[in-house]
């Protein structure tokens, strides 16, 4: 557990020594290829963020039918993974270092974006329209995941794992939240199977902790790390237990001696919060829920994080729109106000790598960028 409120002094991950407490929390843009594979765009994006004491990638698909929405990355094929290459060695030769998240979307998928029939632990269609190439279209029932199913893409998370080492990455963060799949494994109401992974609380979390195991088992738990949301109702799911929930999975995954685990939106005054931080034995980072993103805002928020003991900071869109923000955190400098226009489905660089550093002037974004669709902005 941190002994500091200063998240501008170096800390370790592990084998890793970090430059700062900070994280930059993985962000889903849509900058990718039609493919999944990372462009010129997301070499500069992310070298221009080095700065973070440690970069999470945006949730990247261990399969096709695990893609979410249109040009999000993936890492399943030695397209993806030759691609994934040339951001890590950016990032490196900047001074960064990276993980990246695996992502499967589960019901959160539409075949108008891959052509096949979402999975998912039941058929249980996703409450809300979700956004295609053709624009926002009623989700589809999703096929339930065979015993056969599940064992492939427990395979398919662990070879992942494998191509982001081979792609240059220091380690992955196995993605349990904000109800893609294996969230929705663990919610009860998108759970409703009645064999070994459905039912009660220890069947419910066993698909998550299968995947970290296997993913671990791949590349070393000192690579591996995971990240939850108790009580998020993202995407439509609802626990019936949060507190049960996570003590069993958590409990589970103690063991693993995982490189750390990461708590998405988590307010340091809640029970989940302190009884977590309590039980987990190993790295916490914290991703607080920030509501003032002033420079003085995020100081008090990280402050705090680190305060109710979480060893690391995740911070989403103040380095969405600030390529250089330890240093304007270390001056105590303004920080650029986030465009939501631009976050995602609109491709290119506007409000993706024209946000100013310091003593730079702000690009105009161009007109081709103006299409931006309405409809919910996820990260």
């Amino acid at each position: 557990m941190t002994q500091t409120t200063d998240f501008l002094a170096p800390a370790r991950l592990g084998r890793l020594a970090l430059p700062n407490h900070l994280v930059m929390a993985p962000l889903t843009r849509n900058r990718a290829e039609p493919d999944g594979t990372p462009t010129p765009l997301m070499v500069t994006h992310y070298a221009q963020r080095a700065s973070a004491g440690l970069i999470i990638a945006e949730g990247s698909t261990p399969n096709a039918v695990g893609q979410t929405y249109p040009d999000i990355t993936a890492i399943h094929t030695d397209r993806h993974t030759a691609g994934w290459r040339q951001v890590t060695d950016a990032v490196r030769a900047a001074g960064g270092r990276m993980f990246i998240q695996l992502q499967h979307g589960g019901r959160v998928s539409h075949p108008a974006t891959t052509g096949l029939t979402p999975v998912a632990p039941s058929p249980v269609p996703l409450p809300e329209t979700i956004f295609t190439p053709g624009g926002h279209r009623t989700a589809v029932e999703p096929r339930e995941m065979t015993a056969d199913d599940i064992r492939a893409t427990i395979d398919d998370f662990a070879a992942a794992a494998r191509r982001a080492v081979d792609a240059g990455f220091e380690g992955v963060e196995v993605h349990s939240a904000n109800g893609m799949l294996l969230h929705q494994f663990l919610a009860d109401n998108t759970n409703r199977r009645t064999d070994a992974y459905g039912g009660s609380v220890e069947r419910r979390t066993r698909f998550a902790a299968e995947v970290t195991e296997a993913v671990a088992d791949a590349i070393g738990a000192d690579r591996v790390g995971i990240r939850i949301s108790p009580a998020s109702t993202v995407n439509g799911v609802l626990e019936d237990d949060t507190d049960g929930l996570y003590t069993t999975l958590l409990a589970r995954l103690k063991g693993l001696d995982l490189a750390y685990l990461h708590l998405v939106r988590s307010a340091p005054d809640t029970g989940w919060y302190r009884r977590i931080r309590a039980d987990w034995p190993g790295i916490l980072i914290g991703n607080p829920d920030l509501t003032d993103l002033s420079t003085e805002g995020v100081t008090r928020a990280a402050r705090d994080m680190l305060a109710a003991g979480a060893d690391l900071v995740a911070l989403g869109r103040p380095f969405l729109a600030n390529p250089d923000l330890v240093e304007r955190l270390r001056l105590g400098a303004p920080l650029n106000p986030v465009r939501d226009r631009y976050f995602m489905y609109v491709g290119g660089v506007d409000g993706y790598n024209d946000y100013p550093a310091l003593g730079e002037l702000p690009d105009q974004p161009s007109s081709d960028s103006m299409v931006a669709l309405d409809g919910p902005r996820v990260a």
